[in-house]
Parts: C-alpha cells; structure tokens; sequence
C-alpha cells in the first residue's frame, strides 16, 4: 500500500490520530508535516517528537512548503525545505499549491535542482490537476488530483501522455470519501494509472485532519 498522508492537525490537538499513524507507518509513501503552513519560526517540540517516532517507525517525511503557484522566491521556499530538514528530519518536501503552467516550468526545474542538491529526495510536487507533462520529469511524484470523491468518481480525465511514466509517478488526494469506500477509492488511483493516493474522510476547510480507515484499519 503506498498512501501519501497529510496529516495537518498539531499532534496536541489529537495524539491519537500521530499514534496510529506512527504504528501504520510501513503502509505509507510518505507523511507530510506541516506545523504551520511550512515547518514555523521556531522548531515546535510536540512535531519533533512524532518525527522522530515516524522516522524510528520507518516513515518517510516531506516537509510542507507553499510555493504560492511560483510566486514565492526559490530562496524562501529552499529555506522552508532546509528547515524542515533541521528541526524535524525531514527526507524530502512537498511542494503544495504549483503551478500547472509550461511558462512556470523552467523555474521550478531550477527550484528543484537547488532542493535536491541541499539534501532533499524525494520532491513531491502538488499541482493538483495534470500539469504541462515537463513537471512529471522534475518531480519524484506528481499529485494530478487533489478535490473531493464527488468530483473524482464524476469529472476525472486522464491525459495521454500520463501513459508515458510509471504509475509510481503520479499520486492522487481524494477527500470526502465514505469510510466503507476507501479501498475502492486506493484501487481506482491505481486504475487511473496512480499508485501512490491519499483518501480521507474529511472534507473542508481542513479534509486532511483526519485519517483514513484504509491506512489504521480502525475508526479515527
């Protein structure tokens, strides 16, 4: 099973949520820390702490960082990435609200490479619909849909030159899914040529405050 989790509540507001999440670890591509819409000013205690019982757990982390659709500076976003690195052990970073545009393209294949060579792997990208296919060669996983199940089940169209890459390459965040369909939501990513997705159960302002029963196999 390869699950990417977002999992964007503080570890004070619901410890259980981290605990399952810590014992369902090997289930999962990678868990996104996000303290404060990018890794904060300053280190925060209770974060560091469920790092390092993912990263003993086997987990991979990716650090939160908002690039704005490009209009964030490279610098500020290699920052973010750095520090998450620092204070919590970060492997790689997730790179959210990116652009789909081919004009934005060279500039976040420089972005990237300046993330890789300060330590960064792996790059995840968050466009959240199919970017100009240049953003799929950059990027170690590209998420070409992130909405709710209603959307996904009814309007999701695949384009053809998604056929070229490997389905490990692409990832898909569904949220709003009923909890007696979440596998079903796992299995379609993988029809739809993503084997890495994120299904929860929540839905907006902040679907990703919980997780799904297909990761911990018990109720949130």
């Amino acid at each position: 099973m390869s699950l990417l989790i977002p999992l964007y509540v503080h570890p004070a507001e619901d410890p259980g949520a981290w605990h399952r999440l810590i014992t369902a670890a090997d289930r999962t591509y990678g868990v996104v820390l996000n303290p404060a819409n990018g890794p904060g000013e300053a280190p925060d205690p209770a974060f560091a702490a469920v790092a390092g019982a993912l990263r003993t757990a086997g987990a991979r982390l990716l650090g939160y960082v908002d690039t704005d659709f490009g209009t964030r500076a490279a610098a500020e976003v290699a920052e973010d990435a750095l520090r998450h690195r620092q204070w919590y052990g970060a492997d790689g970073c997730f790179l959210d609200q990116v652009s789909s545009a081919a004009t934005e393209l060279p500039a976040y294949r420089a972005l990237v490479r300046a993330l890789r060579r300060q330590g960064s792997a792996p790059v995840v990208l968050n466009p959240g619909v199919h970017p100009a296919p240049g953003y799929a060669r950059i990027a170690d996983l590209v998420v070409t849909f992130e909405g709710p199940w209603s959307v996904y089940v009814s309007a999701f169209s695949r384009p053809d030159w998604t056929l070229r890459y490997r389905p490990e390459r692409f990832c898909h965040l569904v949220y709003g899914v009923p909890e007696a369909l979440s596998p079903l939501a796992v299995r379609t990513a993988r029809e739809r040529g993503a084997a890495v997705s994120g299904p929860v159960t929540g839905g907006p302002p902040n679907p990703w405050a919980r997780l799904t029963p297909v990761l911990t196999g018990v109720e949130p």
